[in-house]
């Protein structure tokens, strides 16, 4: 695979573990570090695709360092742990991570973790991108029924014949049926 992927335990031999792990699943760009703010540093130079955090580390805790990253970079986080309780998952939660995956890590959890992760964030992107498209649409219709309106208004027309006059104005122009009510709208 061709994602890269930041790895920040204060541990030396987890890191070794899950780096040689991931090695083995394809993954071959895996940065590293050690403490919290490290790995807000080396994620928000080095853009990866994913970031496993462990729960506690110097500096700063893994949530606040998931947090942290999550207000800059739309990217899966992975919180590693040895033992959560309900605070911790609910503060997790909050910053946005992913998943949680226990200590010790085994390589069969990995994969399947990463996979639901990554197409999780995808699912985000598309619903972000959905949610655009209609804020866009939404705008288009309210300035066009105001240009509507106010042709109508003017000319004493129907709004059917508001409508159609701007379709045809639009065709005519080679424009957007938004541009024209833009220019409707300018010449007042």
């Amino acid at each position: 695979m061709s994602k890269s992927i930041l790895i920040c335990d204060d541990e030396p031999l987890v890191r070794m573990n899950l780096k040689a792990m991931l090695n083995d699943l394809g993954f071959d760009d895996v940065l590293e570090c050690e403490d919290g703010k490290s790995a807000v540093d080396t994620a928000l130079a080095r853009f990866p695709d994913m970031v496993f955090l462990d729960v506690s580390m110097p500096k700063m805790d893994g949530i606040s360092a998931a947090a942290e990253i999550r207000k800059k970079l739309k990217i899966p986080i992975l919180l590693l742990t040895n033992a959560y309780d309900s605070q911790t998952v609910k503060r997790a939660a909050e910053a946005g991570v992913a998943a949680f995956l226990t200590k010790p890590l085994r390589q069969q959890d990995l994969l399947p973790a990463i996979e639901i992760a990554l197409r999780h964030g995808e699912e985000v992107d598309d619903l972000k991108e959905t949610i655009e498209d209609l804020r866009e649409t939404i705008e288009n219709r309210k300035i066009i029924e105001k240009a509507k309106g106010m042709l109508m208004e003017k000319q004493h027309i129907s709004e059917a014949d508001a409508y159609r006059t701007m379709q045809k104005s639009a065709m005519d122009k080679r424009k957007s049926l938004r541009q024209v009510a833009n220019l409707i709208l300018k010449e007042g």
